[in-house]
């Protein structure tokens, strides 16, 4: 079992940026794809972003592009989640994923392609 615990949201203007923590306390996440996905309330989760395990691929959801960042330091076994120029729409629980059994060299969009989740950190963006 892998344990990922988010941290980073919080209330911030539109506008603003937030940067998103997930980190893998004892366990190394070196050779795992890794992910953001998000829940809105009432909404199902939904893909954000993205990050190979080997050669730095990397995808993101429309809404997101150009906006957001993901990026990863196996050494501290983390992924963070860089937002910038957030908006109201951006407003939900954000969890952390990794894929923690066999796998390619890509960057994976869908919840089912994840089998380890953190708890979520709630990001609040007020118009």
């Amino acid at each position: 079992q892998v344990q990922l615990v988010e941290s980073g949201g919080g209330l911030v203007q539109a506008g603003a940026s937030l940067r998103l923590s997930c980190v893998a306390p004892g366990r190394d996440i070196t050779n795992y794809p890794l992910a953001w996905f998000r829940q809105a309330l009432g909404k199902e989760r939904e893909f954000v972003a993205a990050i190979s395990w080997i050669g730095g691929r990397t995808t993101y959801a429309d809404s997101v592009k150009g906006r957001f960042t993901i990026s990863r330091d196996n050494a501290k076994n983390t992924v963070s989640l860089q937002m910038n120029s957030l908006k109201p729409e951006d407003t939900a629980v954000y969890y952390c994923a990794a894929r923690g059994y066999s796998s390619g060299g890509g960057a994976y969009s869908r919840p089912i392609d994840y089998n380890y989740w953190g708890q979520g950190t709630q990001v609040t963006v007020s118009s």
